[in-house]
């Protein structure tokens, strides 16, 4: 296992289990927290061995937002030329470029960026104490991490503007309602289905899964005729490849939790 600055890095297998490791402080999020994300994720990578990332919490809490001190000390000096890259920016081009599978397990409250970094990952899984809360608004802040289009793709745009304007906690039971996540576990069981997932996933053929993973987020631009045309382009070079990525090709279903 290895630490860097805010985060720790700990390898389970072909899965890179990233924990945000400042559970005295709810894991808030700071510019060194997002700049560590960030090489995690460039190192995952670049790494063939690394077939998923997983990234959780440390303590009782996924992530308490960004961290109050240097929220008030980067609005004091110069408003939100640091709030851009801070909030806004964040880890997010690695995440959404991330090629492998990307799984969350929200292991406790997730407020503010706590919330919106969540929303880039393919699979979010949450424990049953886990909310997500969007207080944008009344925080005078802006989200980030490309929030303003995933929300509203997740959850519907009635949804979405409900959340993020009206703002107020989403406790798990009603995120799982709405698709915000796709499962919701006791807590003690979280981390272990969440492993276990993502090591099943770790197996999947690259090359396919990074098509799907393409497709999927260019979709929900595209009208029905639009989408086969691209899905037939996408077949073809996955035949032209030979589907030769490094990885093993797994034949494992996706199954709901508990099932084998």
């Amino acid at each position: 296992m290895s630490e860097c600055l805010d985060i720790t890095v700990a390898r389970h297998g072909p899965v890179a289990l990233i924990t945000l490791n400042r559970p005295a402080r709810l894991n808030a999020y700071t510019p060194d927290m997002g700049d560590a994300l960030v090489a995690a994720f460039r190192d995952s990578a670049a790494d063939d061995d690394i077939g998923a990332v997983l990234v959780t919490g440390a303590g009782r809490a996924f992530c308490a937002g960004a961290d109050r001190d240097l929220l008030t000390g980067a609005r004091a000096r110069n408003g939100l030329r640091i709030g851009e890259e801070f909030f806004i920016r964040g880890f997010a081009p690695e995440l959404h470029a991330f090629a492998k599978p990307t799984l969350v397990a929200i292991n406790g409250p997730a407020v503010g960026i706590g919330a919106t970094m969540t929303l880039p990952f393919d699979i979010r899984l949450a424990a049953e104490s886990a909310v997500l809360d969007f207080p944008f608004p009344r925080l005078g802040l802006m989200p980030g991490m490309g929030s303003s289009a995933l929300l509203p793709r997740l959850v519907g745009e009635g949804r979405a503007r409900q959340m993020m304007l009206a703002g107020g906690p989403v406790d798990a039971t009603a995120a799982h309602a709405c698709g915000l996540v796709a499962e919701v576990l006791p807590d003690a069981a979280l981390l272990a289905r969440a492993l276990d997932l993502a090591t099943r996933m770790a197996g999947f053929d690259r090359a396919a899964y990074r098509a799907c993973k393409t497709a999927l987020a260019a979709g929900a631009g595209r009208s029905v005729e639009q989408a086969l045309a691209a899905e037939l382009q996408a077949s073809a070079r996955l035949r032209r490849a030979g589907l030769t990525d490094p990885g093993q090709t797994s034949s494992q279903p996706f199954s709901p939790a508990g099932q084998p």
